[in-house]
């Protein structure tokens, strides 16, 4: 996978806030939805959440939303990053 800082200028994601990383490629659904919101809910605000997965996960971004979340997607050669993070303006 990339380095974060790299994936972080390919996104509109804060670059000056701290950083958490959770890797939950080749987990079967619906882990990786779990384990993202629950760690998104014990994260203090202005932390970006990259989360590395082996396809789009398409059924988080809509729980996203909901819950106040920006993110943005970037695809690499070894799979999907998604950089999630509390929307300021809400």
């Amino acid at each position: 996978m990339p380095q974060k800082t790299s994936v972080l200028e390919e996104t509109a994601a804060p670059t000056n806030w701290s950083v958490e990383t959770l890797d939950v490629a080749g987990l079967g659904p619906p882990e990786p939805l779990r384990q993202t919101l629950e760690l998104l809910a014990d994260l203090p605000d202005e932390t970006v959440l990259i989360q590395y997965n082996d396809r789009t996960p398409q059924f988080l971004f809509p729980k996203l939303a909901d819950r106040g979340y920006v993110y943005d997607t970037v695809e690499t050669d070894d799979g999907v990053v998604t950089a999630i993070w509390a929307d300021p303006d809400n």
